[in-house]
């Protein structure tokens, strides 16, 4: 090497290391949090009940310091902070700055993790953000600092070290205080706060969590964990035990993107043979299933859904372990989920995957960051600021930088007739719900048989719709020969992008038992036709400025609608049906970070917002 390049080098080195050793001005971090001054939640009246049906939004995911994770990553906000935020109020930060959200929810559920729940907040073992307080050292403190802080953090804590003997009683106390707490905020017509836990079973680093949730104040005197089993029959087993003393409870999967194949499984956890029985119960224990979150979207993967030109929004795909383990597609997502279970009920009668979907964050701040233009992470220490998140505040590998991979997500969309405990579990026992990334679009999604070409027009469409069909997340009676009509209309969040487009996926089985799957575009924005002889729809366009993090709505539409019959059907044969709305390109959360930060957007600059809904199955009618 000649001199030159050592001293080019040699500059490199000391520039590289002036810049780790250099704090960084990140105005993510602004206004700073002041109890006296933080705005509560704001007035909400009476949602009066309507037979048609209202629509609700939720995040039925939430968690606070008193799960483990959370307390060790910088949370001390506790149930009553997240109740606060889900309806308006103003809450701080594991960064200690001011966060609220952009529109109050209608329901929530604080869902902490079951394992030693509460124990690390009681025990308050010596942590680095102990000595110092994360937001002290964003503010003052190198990139190098605040990674040798992140690296004693991970590595150097474990639960054995702080000593639990009296794990039990610190649990059960933890668990009243979040009964408590849900019964303190639960205002029916206003707002539903329903109690919940997650049980957090990791075989492998195979990610098989579930969120229970429960109708009613009516609860165990303790939350089932993986500690107990993480064999998800054993869960099951306890929920059915506790239905049976009235304590009613549904579990709801979640990231089975990063399950190595394990969530939607054709075998049971001890690699034996699903049965009718097995069948029966994951139906009755497990009626959704979460679709979008912060860890990524679980719709499908493009290595499963080749045809499906929208198929990678936001995958992540490893799991969750200290390896980087790429996470098998088959198996993890929920439309190989739905595949599954119609090969099952062709060659076996039973299906064990007919399930409705929902979305939510998995926050562990005690908040719900689902819009890209007020995201604040997931886990403070991780990716609790804008500096975090795109790798300005702390020197992690790329690959290690889970914060920047993670996504603003998602949301729980109800249709119940009314705001209470009851009327929305009901819908959630009846799938009729569906899952946004995080806008809050209006969709509505119906299957039946000879539905009229203008349904979706009339001002009886609820009723008419409903007299010969079923609403998402029901099943359709079988047919002799004619094909199923779908009535589907979507409105535009009005804070977020136009509509770019409505689509119909389809699934079925061909009559040796494979199935198969289909994308059709049944409603498309601004005119456009697919193209007549390979039926590709053109792009909507692109308005996004990521030098600003802006768009305009000048493309796209504000409403979109259509009746739609199958024109490929066989009545021979099981399908399932859902509706996917898929917005125009916004900037994605990472964009509205650079501008802030004043650096270049990272790819990718946009994201195309959509909304899933729950399916429709059809089932044939048994031969005699």
């Amino acid at each position: 090497m000649s001199m030159d390049r050592y001293c080019l080098a040699g500059c490199v080195a000391v520039a590289c290391l002036l810049a780790a050793c250099s704090k960084v001005e990140d105005p993510s971090l602004f206004p700073v949090f002041d109890k006296s001054t933080a705005a509560p939640p704001p007035f909400k009246a009476k949602v009066a009940a309507n037979p048609d049906r209202n629509l609700f939004w939720g995040d039925l995911h939430i968690h606070t310091s008193l799960s483990t994770d959370a307390y060790t990553m910088g949370v001390r906000t506790l149930p009553e902070d997240a109740y606060i935020f889900a309806r308006g109020g103003e809450i701080e930060h594991g960064a200690g700055y001011s966060i609220r959200i952009s529109r109050p929810l209608d329901f929530a559920a604080v869902t902490d993790h079951s394992e030693y729940l509460g124990v690390v907040r009681h025990l308050d073992p010596e942590l680095p953000l102990s000595q110092r307080s994360l937001r002290q050292r964003l503010l003052n403190d190198s990139p190098l600092r605040n990674t040798l802080a992140f690296l004693r953090t991970v590595w150097g804590f474990d639960l054995d070290s702080v000593g639990v003997p009296e794990a039990d009683q610190i649990t059960r106390q933890a668990w009243q205080q979040i009964i408590d707490t849900a019964q303190q905020f639960n205002e029916p017509g206003r707002f539903t706060a329903f109690v919940g836990y997650e049980w957090s079973s990791m075989p492998e680093d195979r990610n098989l969590h579930r969120n229970v949730i429960y109708r009613s104040e009516n609860v165990p005197d303790v939350p089932f964990s993986s500690v107990d089993s993480e064999d998800p029959r054993d869960l099951w087993a306890a929920l059915e035990q506790q239905r049976a003393q009235g304590m009613d409870n549904l579990a709801i999967p979640h990231n089975g993107n990063v399950s190595g194949g394990r969530m939607y499984d054709r075998v049971a956890y001890d690699g034996s043979a699903f049965d009718a029985d097995y069948a029966q119960r994951r139906m009755n224990n497990e009626p959704l299933s979460e679709i979008f979150q912060v860890k990524g979207s679980s719709e499908t993967h493009p290595l499963s859904s080749e045809e499906d030109a929208f198929a990678g929004f936001e995958i992540y795909d490893h799991l969750l372990s200290q390896k980087l383990t790429q996470s098998r597609p088959q198996g993890s997502y929920i439309r190989d989920a739905l595949r599954t279970g119609i090969e099952m009920a062709h060659s076996e009668g039973f299906n064990p995957y007919r399930f409705g979907v929902i979305g939510s964050t998995d926050s562990h701040n005690a908040s719900s960051p689902a819009d890209e233009n007020n995201y604040h992470g997931k886990l403070p220490l991780l990716d609790g600021s804008a500096g975090i998140r795109l790798g300005e505040s702390m020197l992690l590998p790329e690959q290690r930088h889970l914060g920047k991979q993670w996504s603003a997500a998602g949301l729980a969309a109800v249709w119940a007739e009314e705001n209470t405990r009851d009327s929305l579990f009901d819908a959630m026992r009846r799938k009729e719900t569906y899952a946004t990334s995080g806008p809050r679009m209006t969709v509505r999604f119906f299957g039946g048989w000879r539905y009229p070409d203008d349904l979706t027009e009339r001002d009886n469409r609820i009723e008419l719709a409903d007299k010969t069909g079923v609403p998402m997340g029901g099943d359709l009676p079988a047919s002799e020969g004619d094909a199923p009509s779908f009535a589907v209309w979507a409105l535009k969040d009005p804070e977020s992008g136009n509509l770019d487009r409505i689509q119909i996926i389809k699934g079925w089985v061909d009559e040796s038992g494979q199935s198969h799957e289909k994308i059709y575009d049944v409603a498309l924005s601004d005119q456009r036709q697919p193209d007549p002889v390979t039926g590709e729809v053109p792009a909507v366009g692109n308005t996004v400025d990521a030098k600003t993090a802006t768009y305009r709505n000048s493309i796209g539409a504000s409403q979109l609608a259509a009746v739609w019959t199958d024109p490929e059907f066989d009545p021979r044969r099981e399908a399932f049906y859902y509706a996917r709305v898929i917005e125009i390109p916004t900037p994605r959360w990472s964009t509205y970070d650079a501008v802030k930060l004043g650096l270049e957007p990272v790819d990718p600059v946009s994201i195309q917002e959509r909304a899933v809904t729950s399916a429709i199955w059809y089932r044939p009618q048994l031969e005699k």
